[in-house]
């Protein structure tokens, strides 16, 4: 894809995140001969195409119809300190803007892929917006070997191999602000230690062995539709981040199909979904991870078709905090749900099979600082039930300033017990 097209997508799909203001924050692209391709200044975020792009030639040269960005000398002194950086997003999305006007840095341990997605975070102090003082200041930071810097009353900048790997860096760094202030406002933040995640990581299984023969039937390349599909709309509506979330469906007795690991879960395509038939997955694909554990889900509960294990950002916040997630806000909440209990970290790997043995009594569950799990009969059932989940999850985040959740009492659960046969 052309630099321009890059940058028009995926500065596109910040502002529709509502991670940057209509001529707010930049996007730029350092192609192989040099040339800087940039988002203009003071152009609409959210009608802005590829035409709009502007590329800054290695000898000054500027070439397009609009001025380059102001914030164009900090992308270049970036490229010169950081070779191995081809692209940089500078933005100002809400949470990280609230680290940045209080003056401290997240601690992205609140999940275990930050860590090596985010790495180290950088601080630059304040200067001028378009200043030769600020690109150097920045630059001064990147040439310590950050990827990703909070700036000072400002936003923040990252760095990137390309722009899908700049974007996952910013996505999961806002995704990490959000999660910790809306586990402050619930009262407790839980931050794992590196040992903690050099453990976890340590115990992430091996490859499970390639099938020798491979057949696509019809019913098999419709999952493969309904699974990219969910998971497209899973991002753009904040329940799932490019660097982490899984999405399988059972396919014929315990084989099933699943999303692979590696892959911005933006980009996904048909030809991404990896099909696992007995205990085998398709030749030359890598899937998820957590492939061995969606195996024993399927394996151990009939009744589930479909799983989704994801971190959307309110739900999360009880996940990192560690605080009991009350169903009982509204009917609808209670009805889909149930209960969803909170297991420990780690616990995907504990060798009592501790996550299928609880999904056999409740639809979904959190564990902590790492995900949400949500099953269905039907793929669109768990997606049904994860929105519900967040929404509630929401709820009460927002409600926390007002006081304590009064909940549907024990009289009004058995009338929707009966009523609605759950």
């Amino acid at each position: 894809m052309h630099p321009s097209d890059q940058i028009t997508l995926i500065i596109s799909r910040i502002y529709r995140r509502g991670m940057t203001t209509t001529t707010g924050g930049n996007i730029s692209i350092i192609d192989e001969d040099g040339d800087i391709w940039i988002t203009p200044s003071a152009i609409d975020k959210g009608t802005l195409t590829a035409a709009d792009i502007i590329c800054v030639k290695k000898d000054g040269t500027i070439i397009g119809k609009h001025k380059p960005s102001s914030e164009y000398p900090f992308h270049k002194a970036i490229y010169e300190s950081r070779p191995d950086l081809k692209a940089i997003i500078h933005a100002h999305p809400p949470a990280l803007v609230s680290f940045s006007i209080v003056r401290q840095i997240p601690n992205t341990n609140v999940i275990t892929q930050a860590k090596n997605i985010c790495g180290s975070i950088g601080y630059a102090e304040y200067e001028l917006p378009g200043s030769k003082a600020l690109g150097e200041k920045i630059a001064a930071e990147f040439k310590k070997g950050f990827k990703a810097i909070i700036m000072e009353n400002h936003g923040t900048v990252l760095g990137g191999s390309d722009l899908n790997d700049a974007y996952d860096r910013f996505e999961t760094f806002e995704f990490c602000a959000r999660a910790i202030l809306y586990s402050k406002a619930l009262g407790n933040t839980n931050y794992l230690t590196d040992q903690q995640i050099d453990a976890y990581e340590s115990q992430v299984p091996g490859l499970i062995p390639e099938q020798d023969v491979v057949t696509y039937p019809s019913d098999e390349k419709e999952k493969r539709a309904e699974i990219c599909n969910i998971v497209r709309r899973a991002c753009r509506q904040g329940l799932m981040i490019s660097s982490y979330g899984t999405v399988s469906v059972r396919w014929r007795d315990n084989d099933f199909l699943i999303t692979p690991t590696r892959l911005s879960r933006w980009n996904i395509q048909l030809e991404d979904v990896v099909q696992i038939k007995d205990g085998k997955r398709e030749p030359g694909k890598i899937p998820s991870r957590a492939v061995l554990l969606h195996q024993k889900i399927y394996e151990q509960n009939p009744h589930i078709n479909s799983i989704i294990i994801t971190q959307p950002p309110y739900l999360m916040a009880f996940g990192i905090g560690n605080i009991k997630f009350d169903v009982r806000t509204i009917p609808e909440s209670w009805i889909f749900l149930q209960d969803l209990p909170i297991l420990a970290y780690g616990s995907q790997f504990e060798s009592e099979n501790i996550i299928p043995k609880v999904l056999s009594k409740t639809p979904a569950i959190i564990v902590q600082n790492d995900s949400v799990l949500v099953t269905g009969d039907k793929l669109l059932q768990a997606f049904d039930k994860l929105e519900v989940a967040e929404f509630s999850a929401k709820s009460l985040v927002l409600a926390a300033p007002l006081g304590q959740l009064v909940p549907i009492n024990n009289n009004q659960i058995e009338e929707l017990r009966k009523v609605f046969m759950v």
